[in-house]
């Protein structure tokens, strides 16, 4: 089999190390057995044309398999799920209640959280999403209450997806209020395959460190 190629950063600073999301789709890759390889973009040239055209808004990760190239995690998240059913049911209903999770952890969940997060680094006297993403925290709450994965009756890529949304530690901090979403959250990233791809990510940025100075 063929290895996927995942394109990250070569280095990041501290703050973000194991949250950049090329560890989606490592712990995607762990999960299904899939073999893959990280390929390093030098953090200086995320700029450059050679990135750009890999992924044109200059971030990470992007997805290459074979002749096929990919980015945004959500869209390389599908992309993964097609080749493995551990990652996606096969029958329609539980490919579809997949998709409709894998897509409401983007749109609905961390279309929020990240610009409530982004607002708090200034420490406003009120949030003017508070509200807004503790409404969207009680919903899934709820739906997390009878059931302990969100789609399939078993762990898939919508899952993994979404503990990574609420993973964040400011977000994770606020699910005190949430008891099933927090144990949803324990439960999910206690997988090892999260678990290897974290440490790996950071793995993977310390080496950066170590490596001698070019130039």
């Amino acid at each position: 089999m063929t290895k996927l190629v995942i394109w990250t950063y070569d280095w990041v600073p501290p703050p973000p190390r194991g949250h950049v999301r090329d560890i989606r789709l490592r712990w995607a890759c762990e999960e299904a057995g899939l073999p893959y390889r990280i390929n390093p973009v030098r953090f200086e040239d995320r700029t450059a044309p050679e990135h750009l055209a890999r992924q044109p808004f200059a971030q990470v990760p992007a997805l290459q398999d074979g002749a096929v190239t990919l980015f945004e995690s959500g869209a390389c998240l599908l992309h993964l799920a097609d080749k493995s059913e551990t990652l996606m049911p096969r029958d329609p209903q539980g490919r579809a209640e997949t998709l409709e999770w894998l897509i409401a952890g983007l749109n609905s969940i961390e279309m929020v959280s990240v610009p409530w997060w982004f607002i708090g680094l200034s420490s406003p006297p009120d949030n003017p999403l508070e509200g807004w993403l503790q409404s969207r925290l009680a919903r899934l709450d709820a739906v997390l209450a009878s059931r302990d994965h969100l789609a399939a009756n078993r762990f898939t890529v919508a899952d993994l997806l979404m503990a990574d949304v609420l993973r964040v530690p400011k977000l994770r901090a606020e699910l005190d209020a949430y008891p099933a979403l927090s144990a949803f959250i324990t439960r999910t990233l206690d997988r090892p395959a999260f678990r290897k791809a974290h440490q790996d990510q950071l793995d993977h940025f310390a080496a950066a460190d170590a490596a001698p100075a070019k130039g």
